[in-house]
């Protein structure tokens, strides 16, 4: 009996090839980058060369392609694999440090499209990598931030009609919510937004210097690291992220880090006159209200001198200064929540109390319809408000009570409180099953002695796109040091972590080819 796939491959695949065409044009930038500092743009010519002519190749599968429900999934899934694995080219072309490695330079372009920021570079550094492969590490976790396929939407007539459905399977979060009657102005927006944040990052990383009071952040690192603050991605081009800078540009950049984990159409809203849909929204508060309580009990423990287990060396003393306490507590806190991977110090010296409630926060998220990964603030409220109600109706069995979200009173659809639990189900099955694989495989492995936190906090970075963890996967460490296995591993959590499992499992299933 032959087999029939009800999935048209050749259309999702042709489609494919014409973002891959697009999405060459990027390689311009660190190209004109390599031009400006002298330095060779082959690897960014080499690499645009295969995308057009692989973008090419596969525009030919299908003349006339139409995107459909399956056909949806499968493009997603296939992009976030085809576009990395273009975006490790100008590293491998480089040839300079750790990336010059294939799995490591895939495992660098995976991390950086996905905005994850776990990093295998051995050294940080534009000495050791050019301004423009430096540049363009931090492009890629721009392009990955608001969605490659949200962008292409925005652009491609090709992929207008099957536009939402593209969103809904990337974007993170439990909903896509239309701003305007087209998908292709809806997708324009958010962009728009995401570009002038990030314009106004720059002005405001770069002002400093300006103004004398951060001499270090240069043009060059003020838009490098504007690029990966509004994705929420935390790759920096200096070795000790932003404790490389003065602490005024860690207070400049906590409120671009709130910014960028919020949902934005509410910025939208709020831009479109209606402030109240930004300021009234429940997932918007609560988002503030983890940050605030994460973010203060540390500074209590570092101001108590309690959060410390030793004081870094160079860096001055945190207990009993307020100041220090409060910058290094709350900016940590929304490094983590927001996922964005930034740190302004080392927290590997902290204690084990408080690299505990840093691993808790891994788990929370920002807000959906932001660039933030792991499991997502309204998840949890979601969550938290169902619990609420089985516990009322196990007093009142014949009670109708239904999950409404705070402040909008939106009724909350017993198909999505589902899904939600499904996908949480999911998310913390694949997080104890990868942490098991993670943890014997480096003991498999000679020269790695891998404890179980850093096992956990290796595959909630990963898993959750937050970056760093604990340990050896520190913030100032790197993730170089694992197997080649292990790397592909974390390949694939970063690949599944940012399409939210259920996108890429889908598509594993014998029914989504046969029925």
């Amino acid at each position: 009996m032959s087999l029939r796939i009800h999935v048209d491959v050749r259309s999702s695949c042709s489609l494919l090839g014409t973002v891959l065409k697009y999405l060459s044009l990027t390689l311009l930038f660190p190209t004109v980058v390599a031009l400006y500092y002298r330095e060779s743009p082959l690897p960014f010519l080499v690499a645009l060369a295969v995308a057009v002519a692989v973008g090419t190749g596969l525009e030919r599968l299908e003349t006339d392609p139409e995107l459909e429900h399956r056909e949806a999934f499968l493009m997603v899934a296939l992009t976030w694999l085809v576009v990395p694995a273009v975006g490790m080219i100008p590293y491998l072309v480089a040839g300079t440090g750790t990336i010059a490695d294939p799995v490591n330079a895939l495992f660098e372009s995976v991390s950086g499209f996905t905005t994850t920021g776990a990093t295998v570079m051995g050294e940080i550094s534009v000495d050791t990598h050019s301004h423009s492969v430096m540049m363009w590490r931090q492009v890629t976790q721009w392009l990955g931030g608001m969605g490659i396929l949200v962008l292409m939407v925005a652009i491609l007539s090709e992929l207008s009609v099957g536009g939402t459905q593209l969103i809904r399977e990337e974007s993170p979060g439990i909903q896509v919510e239309k701003l305007t009657p087209r998908i292709k102005q809806t997708a324009r927006a958010l962009w728009l937004l995401y570009a002038w944040f990030t314009l106004a990052a720059v002005v405001v990383y770069y002002g400093l210097q300006l103004v004398g009071l951060a001499e270090n952040m240069t043009f060059y690192n003020a838009v490098a690291h504007a690029l990966t603050t509004l994705p929420t991605g935390g790759f920096s081009p200096e070795g000790r992220s932003i404790e490389a800078f003065k602490p005024i540009v860690q207070w400049a950049v906590m409120p671009f880090m709130i910014v960028a984990g919020a949902n934005f159409a509410l910025y939208w809203y709020a831009w479109r006159g209606r402030p109240e849909r930004l300021t009234g929204n429940a997932e918007f508060r609560s988002y503030l209200l983890s940050m605030g309580i994460v973010g203060g009990l540390l500074s209590v423990l570092l101001f108590l001198g309690v959060g410390l287990a030793t004081v870094p060396e160079g860096v001055a003393a945190i207990p009993g200064s307020l100041e220090r306490s409060l910058r290094h507590g709350l900016f940590q806190t929304l490094a983590i929540v927001t996922t964005t991977g930034y740190a302004s110090m080392d927290f590997n010296t902290w204690s084990e109390s408080a690299q505990a409630i840093l691993l808790f926060a891994m788990f929370l998220g920002g807000s959906a319809g932001s660039a933030a990964g792991s499991i997502k603030i309204v998840r949890w409220y979601v969550v938290g408000k169902s619990i609420r109600r089985e516990l009322f109706r196990t007093i009142h069995p014949q009670a109708v009570r239904p999950v409404r979200m705070s402040g909008s009173g939106d009724v909350v659809d017993e198909e999505t409180i589902h899904s939600i639990f499904v996908f949480m189900a999911l998310f913390l099955t694949l997080f104890v099953v990868s942490t098991v694989v993670l943890f014997l495989d480096a003991h498999r492995t000679s020269g790695l002695s891998l404890s179980a936190l850093e096992a956990t906090s290796a595959t909630i970075a990963t898993l959750g796109n937050v970056g760093p963890g604990v340990g050896v996967v520190g913030p100032m460490n790197s993730y170089e040091s694992f197997s080649d296995a292990a790397k592909l591993y974390m390949v694939f959590l970063m690949w599944i972590g940012r399409l939210e499992i259920l996108s890429v499992l889908v598509i594993l299933t014998p029914a989504y080819w046969r029925s």
